[in-house]
């Protein structure tokens, strides 16, 4: 399944994704569930299943997307995840780099991200994002996948010249990150790294890569972070962006007010948003 989170008559809503149409959950079953956390929260993803035969009645240019999770308790975000990007920053800790986006931080597909007026190094960084399915603490690397609600796609915008020594300054500026446009359930990811990613800025492919090359892959990324912190269902991991970024090109390349920024994964689909100041 595809599942989308929106809103629709200014109310929030969330359905299943048909082609090129939504068929909108709310009316079927918003009085047991009224959001897709909390599907998520009551362990229900799968009663989903019975009303992917009902007749799609919203098209997506009706809909304001919302981030695929909004409210998540946490964000976690893994840095220095690709073996390129660790080449380009020379990096050297063999520990998974980890740092914390705030819910504000992040908006839907088609929606502006926001370039802050004082930066003039906003970069982009295209990411698998791992949305948690259920509750889990201290889970083993061979349990992890089966914690997975499933996939989507992140732009982990970066605020260059606020980012320094630690990254919480240069990731929490409101709307600079997206996260969409589907949740892509784990069944429909049979190997989650063995899809090809790309970041697509102004029709140019920036970034290209696969998640085979993560240094840290998904299942270890779970079980360290749960050893520390237990996750909840609608928490999200970022799982890390591939070499290509904008501050270490020559010239470098930083996202400008009109810029067209896109994340494409294998099999998930395509988050795009225009970069507004």
């Amino acid at each position: 399944m595809k599942l989308a989170n929106f809103i629709y008559n200014e109310k929030k809503h969330y359905g299943i994704v048909h082609h090129n149409a939504i068929i909108d959950l709310i009316p079927l079953i918003g009085e047991k569930y009224s959001s897709l956390q909390n599907v998520l929260d009551k362990n229900a993803l799968h009663e989903l299943n019975d009303f992917s035969n009902h007749k799609a009645t919203i098209h997506p240019r009706e809909i304001t997307f919302l981030p695929v999770i909004d409210t998540p308790e946490k964000i976690l975000c893994i840095g220095m995840n690709y073996q390129d990007k660790r080449l380009e920053f020379n990096e050297k800790n063999n520990a998974p780099t980890i740092f914390v986006r705030f819910p504000d931080s992040q908006t839907g597909h088609n929606s502006l991200i926001q370039k802050p007026r004082i930066s003039s190094e906003f970069d982009y960084e295209g990411e698998l994002a791992v949305i948690i399915g259920k509750e889990c603490y201290h889970v083993a690397e061979k349990d992890a996948l089966e914690y997975i609600a499933g996939y989507s796609c992140y732009m982990d915008g970066s605020v260059r010249d606020w980012q320094h020594t630690w990254y919480t300054a240069g990731k929490n500026w409101p709307a600079t990150g997206s996260f969409g446009p589907f949740l892509v359930t784990r069944d429909e990811i049979p190997d989650p790294q063995n899809l090809a990613i790309k970041t697509i800025l102004n029709g140019n492919i920036v970034q290209n890569d696969n998640t085979k090359n993560m240094v840290h892959k998904i299942p270890e990324i779970i079980s360290y972070i749960s050893t520390f912190t237990p996750l909840k269902a609608g928490d999200v991991i970022i799982t890390g962006s591939p070499g290509g970024v904008g501050v270490k090109r020559q010239p470098q390349l930083f996202l400008q007010d009109g810029d067209l920024v896109e994340v494409e994964i294998e099999s998930i689909g395509r988050l795009s948003n225009r970069v507004g100041v």
